[in-house]
């Protein structure tokens, strides 16, 4: 056994002789303890030096014995030992003792080898690299020469080379584990060429740096006198560019840290040749610096009654976020500057008014306005900017749209921050954290700035289609505020004070040139859309507004007297061509094999069709229409069931080896997955295979368990708005989203009749006719 002396960033090989500085105490304990026995001592490396503490797992086994020369205390308050290494040493096993690590150790002999013409060689070789190693190395004396030439044995030769040598830990370590003469020196040999190649390199580099700084103060002296020439023949010009950037740091009172910079980089300006690549680098820079809005912001508006009416006139419903804002409006108004910039997430389907929601506010506010889309952003420095050293590089979007609105208190709305990516480039979701923490966005620093700019009273409004999608750590710093689908009296309001005037403006239109009943709004709603949002609709409106246009301009250049274009419900189609009749794949009479589910998608609710057949088969369960692996486990779970208890349900006598069961959910194209189909595909079995009719006016949602049980699931705001776009009066709703449905408003719950179940049992009452 022997006492363990672990050591950092230094491989110790026998015949060498080093000083150690030693400042850990178990260190210095198995130190005094080795010096008190036989003054040996087992050297080994840590694997990794940010260990303090090295157990048996962080050293290499494979260390060296060594014997303590002289141990000195330093001033410092650390110990000076030198060692001289004796001979290779392996660990068989470390052990703790006394608070001193110590270790089982066996001597480790060279293996056999025999002095013949390919060890002689190698010998050569291997001294030819290391004398110029030696020669190119600018630390090393050539009397180590000397001394590695007057050993003659060839294993205590290789160790000496090998402790010279600047490498890495792990390539000297490997060269003390390397037991063979002939593999040992191909190794030295092989890290001497490197080394060697690596020394060259650098000395030529360094000449050009030599050669490029001696240039440089040439010209530097040149300038200085070319200077004075100008001077001393009256061609001085005060107003140069220097001075003109000087002008502009005092004019545009900068805060005194970004102040310093700018002086800093125009001093450098002024040492650099006018016309080179590094000048108009800095000339870049100061122009960004000088361009960043440090201290100019809007007044914002605070007025409760003005922020309303703005908002009420720009959008119908939105009741949440119209709350939220005069919340904000209320805060700002009581707390002054020390309010801070709130972070707002509005997520909802397509076309529901989340992007124009965010010019609103800024129109509500008196604040000026800017949006950049996150949607396939992959790149960090998107975000945080590229460094200033590289080529073109440029500061991130978020200073490049605080710089484009010219004021630092704008609301910046971020688009599709569901959709952001990442790859070899960074995470851009990570780099907003930062941007969007408001205990910490006081003093963002760009990569290209470099200095700390003040977004705490930005605004942010984000939007997204979803969450889940959304890394947690950034949507905690966001408040989500969920924006659901519009039904049919919601569409219709829209469509007649918003869409219309606006789409009248943009075509040139008055209302006098082009009147639309009710009937058309309501008809298109039904007939040529099927969306949570407005956009289709937008669209058709769009084409009957261009239309109108093309038949007053036709008009016109004919003389003939045309009065105004009128669309009604019956002209409609020779507007927009024929209707797209969605709701035609609803059931309007009780039927077999036929259920209707409630499904959440991207673009919001929507009523799903799942349809069952049985035929004489083997016992498989075939699936359909594009359905992902939750939902076929959906369905594999639900055939489980009938068939665990069938006999309650009239299917005791069901041959299930023998049959086959086919399940299809219609559109097969369209992607559709999740868990909450789960009880509408066991209404579908049961009915194809107990004959039993299912109620068309019925449609339900929820999630299956083997046992029957009917478990809650998520989004049910947009499947009951679904529900009531497509005329379904009644809805079975898992018991566990009671508090769900309670919380809606009254004018979403309006005519419809919830049934809140628990087990299949129940939802096969209320949805299937009776035995």
């Amino acid at each position: 056994m022997a006492y363990v002396l672990p050591v950092r960033d230094m491989v110790m090989f026998p015949g060498a002789i080093a000083p150690l500085f030693v400042g850990r105490p178990r260190s210095l304990k198995a130190i005094e303890l080795s010096i008190l026995e036989d003054r040996k001592i087992f050297v080994a490396t840590q694997m990794d030096l940010s260990v303090e503490d090295p157990g048996e797992g962080d050293l290499y086994s494979m260390g060296t014995l060594c014997n303590i020369l002289q141990m000195v205390r330093v001033p410092d308050g650390s110990t000076k030992v030198l060692l001289e290494g004796l001979g290779r040493m392996r660990a068989r096993a470390f052990v703790k003792e006394r608070d001193v690590l110590s270790a089982d150790i066996v001597s480790v002999e060279t293996g056999r080898w025999r002095k013949d013409e390919k060890i002689e060689a190698l010998k050569r070789s291997v001294m030819l690299a290391f004398e110029e190693y030696v020669t190119l190395h600018p630390k090393l004396p050539s009397e180590i020469l000397i001394s590695v030439n007057s050993v003659k044995d060839l294993d205590k030769m290789s160790d000496l080379v090998a402790s010279h040598l600047t490498i890495d830990v792990d390539k000297k370590q490997n060269l003390l584990e390397c037991n063979r003469m002939d593999t040992r020196l191909e190794l030295l040999l092989k890290t001497l060429l490197e080394e060697n190649e690596l020394l060259k390199l650098e000395h030529d580099i360094h000449d050009r740096v030599q050669q490029e700084l001696e240039q440089g103060q040439k010209q530097y002296y040149l300038r200085e006198q070319l200077k004075i020439i100008r001077s001393e023949l009256g061609q001085d010009d005060s107003e140069s560019e220097l001075d003109g950037y000087e002008k502009k740091i005092v004019d545009a009172e900068l805060p005194d840290e970004v102040e310093e910079r700018a002086r800093e980089e125009l001093r450098r300006l002024g040492k650099m040749p006018p016309l080179s690549a590094e000048a108009t680098v800095v000339r870049s820079y100061i122009d960004w610096i000088l361009g960043m809005p440090w201290h100019k912001e809007t007044e914002d508006n605070l007025d409760l009654s003005s922020v309303r009416s703005v908002l009420e006139s720009n959008h119908y419903g939105l009741e949440r976020i119209k709350k939220r804002l005069l919340e904000f409006i209320a805060v700002r108004k009581l707390a002054g500057d020390q309010a801070r910039g709130g972070i707002l997430c509005l997520v909802g389907p397509p076309g529901v008014g989340k992007t124009s929601l965010g010019r609103s506010v800024a129109d509500a506010m008196g604040r000026k306005f800017v949006s950049m889309s996150l949607g396939g952003v992959r790149d960090e420095a998107e975000i945080r900017g590229h460094r200033k050293t590289y080529i073109g590089s440029m500061p991130g979007r978020i200073m490049q749209k605080i710089k484009q609105v010219g004021t630092k208190n704008p609301v910046l709305l971020m688009d599709e921050v569901d959709k952001l990516g990442n790859d070899f480039r960074g995470d851009p979701a990570s780099a907003l954290l930062e941007v969007l923490d408001p205990s910490q966005n006081d003093r963002f620093v760009d990569h290209y700035l470099e200095v700390p700019f003040d977004l705490s009273k930005v605004l942010f409004i984000t939007t997204a289609n979803v969450t889940h999608t959304i890394p947690s750590a950034l949507l905690d710093r966001m408040e989500v505020i969920e924006l659901s689908g519009y039904v049919m009296e919601e569409k219709l309001r829209i469509a007649k004070k918003h869409l219309l005037p606006k789409l009248l403006r943009e075509n040139g239109l008055t209302r006098k040139d082009l009147t639309i009943s009710d009937g058309v709004y309501r008809k298109i709603v039904g007939e040529y859309t099927r969306e949570a949002g407005v956009r289709n609709l937008e669209r058709n409106m769009a084409s009957l507004c261009r239309k109108a246009a093309m038949k007053i301009v036709e008009s016109e250049s004919s003389d003939e007297e045309v009065g105004p274009v009128r669309v009604t419900a019956k002209n409609l189609k020779d507007y927009l061509g024929a209707p797209k009749r969605y709701d035609l794949r609803l059931p309007k009479t009780p039927r077999r094999g036929v259920a209707l589910g409630l499904a959440w998608t991207q673009a919001g609710g929507e009523v799903l069709v799942i349809e069952a057949i049985s035929t004489e088969g083997k016992g498989q369960v075939t699936l359909t229409g594009n359905l992902g692996s939750i939902m076929q486990e959906s369905a594999q779970t639900a055939m489980g069931y009938l068939k665990g208890h069938g006999g309650q349900f009239g299917l005791k006598d069901v041959d299930w080896s023998g049959l086959d069961v086919h399940l299809h959910v219609p559109e097969g194209a369209i992607p559709k997955d999740g868990p909450s189909a789960g009880i509408t595909m066991a209404v579908a079995i049961l009915s194809v295979l107990a004959g039993r009719r299912y109620l068309p006016d019925v449609a339900m949602t929820g999630e299956i368990s083997l046992l029957g049980q009917v478990l809650p699931i998520g989004g049910i705001r947009e499947k009951i708005l679904a529900a009531k776009r497509n005329g379904i009066k009644r809805i079975v709703v898992p018991e566990g989203n009671r508090p769900d449905v309670e919380e809606l408003e009254e004018w979403v719950k309006d005519g419809l009749r919830f049934v809140f179940v628990s087990s299949a049992k129940d939802v096969f009452k209320h949805a299937l006719e009776s035995d």
